[in-house]
């Protein structure tokens, strides 16, 4: 597997032990071509992280071994590596790494992580997050194909209320859409306004998209997944190396690109030319925060006039005030 190496990664030099294990049998890339990719699309994956709570997603074996999420920083992490206490549901709490530099990236890299998933908050504002992340999932008997229309309507959605969103693809067959908010609003409001945006999509695009919780009870529809704004829950990074043969990435698009591509299309070798080329294209999404208050009129007027209420957390959530029954449809006891 190789001697040692130290890769000068911005404004710190960090040692790569083992740099020739492969992690991706398929194709032969390993943990030195994956510290590669990073360093070249450094200043896009340090945006998308910076200052963020990140969970790393660790494949110390390659993909075909076994992988585990590591939210606590480990305790010989590097005196610059920079961390904040969050909050879990549970009323626990834990110390993750924040990072702010390309280094705190390779430094994850070494131990085989491949995904970074950041939490839509900054380490001084940890509980109003800063990002409205609105997860399109396809479900069986659908694809990337069929989330790109709901990605396209909701963009017209988002610009009738004032709002911009910076679309990229998921690495897998889904679509991320995320929109930096001013960090005014509980993770709790921020979920109401995730709702709120999927019930007015399937109003839009009826027998396309749905917000069902329970999987029964989707079909062949786009799932607005709104508890991925639920707190301790996040979606994949720009730029992360998802675990699947040909190494495809989390792909940071224009809305001229998104009718055109197939998330194939960017992996650990095209998306370094494609970043040479144009940089990083949601470079511009620090500039903006944008507010929820139309957003969150919406949800008062469906609550008001249509009964309709909170939906289900995850099942690793405690029971929040509101929330409707967390039964499986199919299992629930019929009303005496």
């Amino acid at each position: 597997m190789g001697e040692a190496v130290e890769l000068e990664a911005g404004e710190h030099t960090v040692r790569l032990s083992n740099p020739g294990k492969v992690y991706f049998p398929e194709s032969g890339y390993t943990k030195l071509d994956i510290a590669r990719y990073f360093l070249a699309v450094g200043p896009g994956v340090t945006r998308a992280l910076y200052d963020r709570p990140t969970t790393l997603e660790r494949f110390p074996d390659g993909i075909e071994g076994e992988s585990f999420f590591q939210k606590r920083a480990p305790k010989n992490h590097p005196d610059w590596l920079r961390t904040a206490t969050i909050a879990f549901p549970s009323g626990r709490h834990a110390d993750e790494i924040c990072p702010t530099g390309v280094a705190a990236v390779i430094w994850a890299v070494n131990l085989g992580c491949l995904t970074f998933h950041p939490w839509p908050v900054r380490s001084g504002r940890l509980d109003h997050p800063d990002e409205l992340r609105i997860d399109l999932d396809p479900q069986p008997g659908t694809g990337f194909a069929q989330a790109v229309p709901v990605a396209q309507e909701l963009r017209a959605l988002l610009e009738e209320l004032g709002l911009r969103g910076w679309p990229k693809t998921s690495g897998g067959r889904g679509l991320h859409v995320f929109v930096p908010i001013e960090p005014r609003w509980t993770f709790t409001e921020v979920r109401r306004a995730a709702i709120t945006v999927g019930r007015e999509l399937e109003r839009r695009m009826p027998g396309k998209v749905t917000t069902a919780w329970w999987k029964e009870e989707r079909g062949e529809r786009i799932f607005v997944d709104y508890n991925q704004t639920a707190r301790d829950r996040t979606v994949a990074s720009a730029y992360s190396v998802r675990p699947r043969p040909h190494a495809p990435v989390s792909a940071p698009l224009r809305w001229s690109e998104v009718d055109a591509v197939e998330p194939a299309d960017f992996d650990l070798v095209t998306m370094v030319d494609r970043f040479a080329e144009f940089g990083d294209v949601h470079a511009d999404m620090t500039e903006h925060a944008y507010a929820l208050d139309g957003l969150l009129e919406m949800a008062a007027r469906d609550e008001r006039d249509h009964g309709m209420g909170d939906m289900p957390y995850p099942p690793d959530h405690p029971k929040m005030p509101g929330e409707p029954k967390r039964v499986q449809p199919s299992r629930a006891r019929p009303p005496d």
